[in-house]
């Protein structure tokens, strides 16, 4: 294998291991726990352009669950990141705007993630660049 075959596939298992762990991470600690306990987060989640409590909490479950779920089986990557990544401007910028970068290093450390996920694409080891190779020999 030469050396440009090499990097290649570095960069594939790269940003496969960005998507996952990024999107399982974001799904596991933010996402899940919204779906599965909606009552309660219902009591509690901020509300911060007053379109209601279960509008807000149904657009979290959508970026926190199906968008992370959609990078990690690296389908619609770059689309599925723009939600999450206006969730996560909000919640830095509009719900916790007293936060230092302490407080809010998680947030941004997951705006730096997605952030490069959007720029670098979900590299070939992803379902949408199989299945657009499969469709293309069809």
């Amino acid at each position: 294998m030469n050396v440009s075959r090499w990097n290649e596939r570095a960069e594939d298992v790269g940003l496969f291991f960005l998507r996952v762990s990024g999107g399982l991470f974001l799904l596991w600690v933010h996402g899940l726990p919204k779906l599965l306990n909606y009552s309660a987060q219902l009591q509690v989640i901020e509300d911060p352009f007053h379109l209601g409590a279960n509008v807000t909490l149904m657009l979290a479950i959508f970026s926190e669950v199906l968008c992370p779920l959609l990078i990690i089986f690296g389908v619609l990557v770059r689309l599925a990141c723009l939600p999450i990544l206006c969730l996560l401007w909000v919640a830095l910028l509009v719900v916790h705007p007293q936060w230092s970068l302490d407080e809010g290093q998680f947030g941004w450390l997951l705006l730096i993630l997605f952030t490069s996920i959007l720029i670098a694409g979900p590299g070939r080891l992803a379902l949408n660049v199989r299945f657009a190779g499969a469709l293309r020999y069809a």
